[in-house]
């Protein structure tokens, strides 16, 4: 009979993007909030950083009257910190920390690290200094917070998240033992700098040595931290088994735990609301192509979209860019296709002409100068996207049928061209399309189904992966999701696969586009958290009874 899995009092979870929305992890944590407050009411803490000082951070709703006597202890133990809510589901508590004061202490606390682990800080550069400095200040907070009001002999699990937060669970380990740490990298430093810097990664994986890579990469610091805090950490976790395998070849260790990222599915509209925000959504984005491009676009018009980090071989931008100019060259496309590239790059400001354009309110026929992007960027010349474009000849003229429009902004509402956050754009899509060559799991396709829109992905995505295992085969569009087998040198053939995936659904008629849809959401429905959060009380266990073993031995 399986013993029972202790589960803890209270939970301490730390990430950078912890009320501080810049990519996929903020989407795992803030929509498993709710899964841990449900359990434990107001026991689960995230801790992130004070990125914004004195103005309001747009995810965070501040309330002093939480612990005011523990925030005067804090100040008085050097720590600044403000106490609130992050406005997600759920509402869970959140403290934001403002790390500047430790980098006058950095040295002696690198030294430490070196003493104790072994962590080897000495080739350190980029964001290195600031994301350590914030890491040990998290730390701080957790053992400040439980020396002043947790209960003895209560169960506590501190979770760290990335490379960036990986020295607050060593810190915390050492000072309060009875404390179980959990380690979760979403994506090896190594692993994702191989792929980026244009190396095979999968077919040569067994064959490389982490640490000797580290160091061509000129990676040693951020890897340090990485596998030093794996080898010492109660439980070590990852996302995906692609991840599983990467950890185990470049960090020298294998993970405790797989720890797939789930979702709440409460943010995505129901019934009328939502076809109301989906005619809301085809309509903004077909308005900014039409004044874009000066092309008119009637509902017929197949809405793509790619979006993600500006990675632009791991995240396949390249791939995508690739298919949609061999789509464009095809005889067999019978419909209009707007695909729009969401993915932030070095912006400047939107732009003014357009601006004036979706204002008037007006149709036009005659194309903005450089009808290929929606806002001004400081390095035009030296931008990928629009290089790559460039380079195919794709300036979305008249008579193509195919045009693709990069939206190089960050889509929280505030762009000043389509004014919407993600989630109220995506779901104007009728085909999202991730062809990533590096993606430990993939949030992005992951939203997509949730929103009832069919995906194209990879089996190199840990996404890709599962929807295969759930298919119990090869996953198709009319699955709800096609998933494009991709190596390490079938790029070619990835793009033209692409292609074809558009054209075949592109020629579907309502009724089987509309099951492709229905198949998309119901995939969805087996990435819940309800259906994922098993694995995390797994890990809760083993880092539990290994603190429990820490402290007996003392």
């Amino acid at each position: 009979m399986e013993k029972k899995k202790w589960f803890p009092d209270y939970v301490f979870e730390t990430s950078w993007e912890v009320c501080n929305k810049v990519g996929g992890i903020y989407a795992v944590l803030s929509t498993r909030a709710k899964t841990l407050q449900d359990r434990i009411p107001d026991h689960v803490f995230f801790i992130g950083p004070d990125c914004w000082h004195d103005k309001p951070c747009p995810f965070f709703k501040a309330d002093d009257t939480l612990f005011p006597e523990w925030q005067k202890q804090a100040f008085k133990e050097g720590l600044r910190l403000k106490t609130g809510r992050w406005t997600v589901p759920g509402g869970p508590i959140a403290i934001l920390v403002d790390f500047s004061a430790f980098f006058a202490r950095k040295n002696e606390i690198y030294g430490k690290l070196w003493e104790d682990y072994q962590v080897d800080s000495l080739q350190a550069y980029g964001d290195y200094d600031e994301s350590l400095m914030f890491s040990y200040a998290a730390g701080k907070v957790v053992e400040s917070f439980y020396r002043a009001n947790i209960p003895s002999g209560k169960k506590v699990v501190f979770h760290v998240n990335e490379w960036q937060t990986a020295i607050a669970a060593l810190y915390v380990q050492k000072v309060l033992p009875q404390i179980g740490t959990i380690f979760t990298t979403h994506a090896t430093g190594i692993g994702r700098s191989i792929a980026g810097n244009n190396k095979p990664l999968y077919d040569y994986l067994e064959a490389y040595n982490g640490d000797q890579m580290a160091r061509e990469l000129n990676m040693e610091s951020k890897h340090s931290v990485e596998k030093q805090t794996a080898k010492y950490i109660d439980c070590f976790t990852t996302v995906s088994d692609i991840t599983a395998r990467e950890c185990k070849e470049l960090l020298d260790k294998p993970v405790d735990v797989v720890l797939p990222n789930g979702f709440e599915d409460d943010f995505v509209p129901k019934g009328a609301a939502f076809n109301t925000k989906r005619r809301a959504a085809r309509k903004a984005l077909l308005n900014v192509a039409n004044a874009l491009t000066g092309t008119e676009y009637n509902d017929d018009t197949l809405i793509i979209s790619t979006s993600g980090r500006y990675e632009f071989r791991n995240k396949g931008i390249d791939v995508f860019i690739d298919s949609m100019n061999r789509l464009r060259q095809s005889d067999k496309l019978k419909r209009n296709v707007v695909a729009f590239i969401e993915v932030p790059g070095w912006v400047k400001c939107p732009r003014k002409d357009l601006q004036e354009r979706l204002e008037s309110g007006m149709i036009y026929d005659v194309p903005l100068p450089n009808p290929v992007i929606t806002h001004q960027l400081y390095n035009e010349n030296d931008d990928r996207v629009l290089g790559m474009m460039r380079w195919l000849g794709m300036a979305n003229a008249k008579n193509d049928r195919v045009k693709v429009i990069f939206v190089p902004s960050y889509l929280i509402g505030d762009d000043g061209i389509l004014n919407k956050p993600y989630y109220d754009v995506i779901l104007g899509n009728d085909l999202c399309i991730y062809p990533s060559y590096y993606e430990p799991w993939g949030y992005t396709p992951l939203e997509a189904v949730a929103f009832k829109v069919p995906c194209v992905t990879t089996d190199l995505a840990g996404f890709g992966a599962w929807a295969n295992k759930e298919k119990g085969g090869h996953s198709t569009i009319e699955d709800g999701v096609e998933v494009v087998h991709r190596t390490d040198s079938n790029y070619n053939e990835v793009a033209d696969t692409i292609r074809d995936v558009v054209l075949r659904y592109a020629a579907m008629d309502k009724k089987e586009e509309n099951k492709c849809r229905s198949n998309a959401s119901k995939l969805s429905k087996k990435a819940l958290w309800s259906k994922f959060f098993r694995y995390y009380e797994q890990a809760y266990d083993i880092a539990l009874r290994k603190a429990a073993a820490r402290v007996e031995k003392k």
